[in-house]
């Protein structure tokens, strides 16, 4: 079974972003973007998104979404981006696909982890 994981760090607080919903969606030529998965981040700032089947993940086009507003919110703290969203591209339909977030109240950054 193949997966999608992140990790997300709210560097302004050193510290990883629990409970950030998360929503993982696939875009299709006939429907669109389509979600295939959603979670909330671990206290670790993890998590782990797969399939509700154990099939592989197709190739193409894919996004996550990261409710960034509610977590900044939570702690009262006053942020720019209510939302993040990273568009990516899985060539291997076997392979791994970790996408970690780099958040702080304005500004974010991400990258293909290991």
């Amino acid at each position: 079974m193949s997966a999608i994981t992140t990790h997300i760090l709210d560097t302004s607080a050193g510290r990883p972003a629990a409970g950030v919903a998360v929503i993982l969606e696939q875009e299709s030529a006939e429907a669109g973007w389509h979600m295939i998965a959603k979670g909330l981040t671990d206290d670790d700032g993890r998590l782990r998104l797969m399939q509700e089947t154990d099939e592989l993940f197709m190739l193409g086009h894919y996004r996550l979404s990261f409710d960034t507003g509610v977590y900044f919110a939570r702690s009262g703290v006053e942020s720019f981006y209510p939302q993040v969203t990273v568009a990516f591209t899985v060539r291997d339909p076997a392979g791994h696909y970790h996408v970690p977030l780099l958040l702080s109240p304005f500004g974010y950054s991400t990258y293909r982890g290991s």
